[in-house]
């Protein structure tokens, strides 16, 4: 067993884990949903700007953290330092029992999903095994499920991605970092290349007229009928629409996990947080662009063709297929597909090689299972990538997966606030501690995040109470885990 990290990650590495992380396949969906909830392409727009804004803000922020505190576990360390050690476990509690494990379940099951469009035999109703259907439960803050649990064709694809790039990053950083190298720069030239074309071909479809000739009226969407929107009722729902568009911006803190093995972290992870956010964001905006400039953003149910569903009403939400199938014809199903397959496996690649630093850091404070905090021959915590990978993987056999990470959106802007909030803390703390980097704008840029995400957390408590308490609630319950493990370890 070594006793250290082995620097292998230089700044170019650095940033593509940043944007392998964040690209999955949400850019491609979730704004099917937004456009429900708004109806409005400028608006569609704004709420893109504004994620893209406010993680650009929080990525400038962190980069003080991280130079300061350049050790593995990233996030999970600035919280300890900060708060104290129960706050931190609270965080790594939350990403190991659904962040980061849900997360990978979550994409694993999409590159399957689009898998199944090449290869039919990958659909959700070929099943192994079946236990049963569980559910729906009755809870305090709504129903959750009903759940199939059980193994079929899709998840058992999913896990096996799950234990092939778990078993790959177990033999070392510079494998795990290959993977991430040549899949996040084939998807990141795809979707650069993909949105010239849509740009070109939107120029000259009747989309421009459609969308953007009358595009700030404001119309939700609800059980078929249109409502309008207007003051106090649009700033909520335009703040309930950024779930998904924050949830397809997130992970790019990953790289703050993987701090022991970044060549010059106090100078590389603050550079790598700032251009990768900002490549992924301007990817995302203009994705939503070329949407807008080849398919109306309004539309219609049961429409049979492409035009007629829209935006709104995209086969089964995916956005970017209908897209590129008006640009490409028949063919443009199967492009989509690949690349969403390049896209999602690229990404699980990322979290699952930056997650198991976080559960290391903190079986090092003995919050964590022990041999998890140790590291192979090839410098790597191989057996907290094991245990992350079993989680995992149980999580795409119940079907929960999907449900609890729209929980945690709210959790996260929540660590991630108190995260920022820490610099605060520690300038008066730690006064005289070593800062290569400042936060960028200090006290105001970090201010801003910081108000802005508690609006939108206090806005979801009131407009999607099913999908906040449960969040909280998962957090919270890590509060008597803490206090029984360090008992148990005592």
């Amino acid at each position: 067993m070594t006793t250290e990290f082995k620097r292998g990650l230089n700044l170019f590495d650095s940033t593509l884990i940043v944007i392998g992380s964040m690209i999955g396949s949400g850019i491609f969906i979730v704004s099917a949903d937004m456009a429900r909830m708004l109806g409005s392409p400028g608006l569609l727009l704004a709420a893109w700007i504004l994620t893209g804004v406010i993680t650009i803000f929080a990525a400038l922020s962190y980069g003080e953290l991280a130079a300061m505190m350049p050790q593995a576990g990233g996030q999970y360390v600035y919280l300890r330092e900060s708060y104290g050690p129960l706050v931190g476990f609270l965080f790594g509690w939350t990403q190991f029992a659904v962040i980061q494990t849900g997360t990978i379940a979550a994409v694993g099951i999409a590159f399957a999903k689009f898998t199944s469009i090449l290869i039919p035999w990958f659909v959700p109703d070929n099943w192994i095994f079946k236990i049963g259907i569980f559910g729906p439960f009755e809870m305090p803050f709504g129903n959750m499920g009903p759940y199939n649990v059980g193994l079929n064709a899709q998840n058992l694809l999913a896990i096996s991605t799950i234990i092939l790039l778990t078993w790959v990053n177990t033999r070392g950083i510079q494998k795990g970092k290959i993977i991430q190298n040549v899949f996040t720069i084939t998807k990141t030239i795809s979707l650069f290349l993909l949105i010239l074309v849509g740009l070109w071909f939107g120029a000259q479809s009747g989309s421009i007229t459609e969308n953007f000739s009358n595009m700030w009226n404001a119309n939700q969407l609800t059980d078929g009928v249109l409502i309008p929107l207007s003051g106090i009722a649009l700033l909520s729902v335009f703040g309930a629409s950024l779930v998904g568009s924050l949830f397809s911006a997130d992970s790019w803190n990953n790289i703050t996990f993987t701090a022991g093995e970044v060549i010059n972290p106090k100078k590389n992870i603050p550079l790598s947080l700032f251009y990768g956010t900002v490549i992924v964001i301007f990817l995302y905006v203009m994705a939503n662009v070329v949407y807008l400039l080849t398919l109306p953003l309004e539309g219609i149910k049961d429409g049979v063709t492409i035009a007629e569903r829209g935006i709104q009403f995209a086969t089964q939400d995916r956005v970017g297929t209908a897209a590129t199938s008006v640009i490409f014809g028949e063919q443009g199903t199967i492009i989509m597909a690949i690349l969403i397959m390049i896209s999602t496996f690229g990404c699980n690649n990322g979290i699952i090689l930056a997650g198991a630093r976080v559960y290391y850091a903190m079986a090092k404070d003995k919050l964590f299972f022990k041999n998890a905090g140790e590291l192979n021959s090839q410098n790597v915590p191989s057996r907290g990538l094991i245990t992350q990978g079993i989680w995992a993987s149980i999580l795409c056999l119940t079907g929960t997966y999907g449900d609890l990470l729209d929980y945690v959106v709210f959790a996260v802007l929540i660590f991630y606030s108190l995260t920022i909030f820490g610099i605060f803390i520690l300038r008066k703390k730690l006064p005289n501690a070593e800062r290569p980097y400042k936060a960028f704008g200090y006290p105001f840029i970090p201010a801003i995040y910081i108000i802005v995400a508690l609006l939108i957390c206090v806005n979801l408590l009131i407009v999607k109470p099913q999908f906040t308490w449960p969040g909280l609630f998962i957090v919270l319950l890590g509060i008597p885990v803490y206090y029984s493990w360090k008992k148990f370890s005592n």
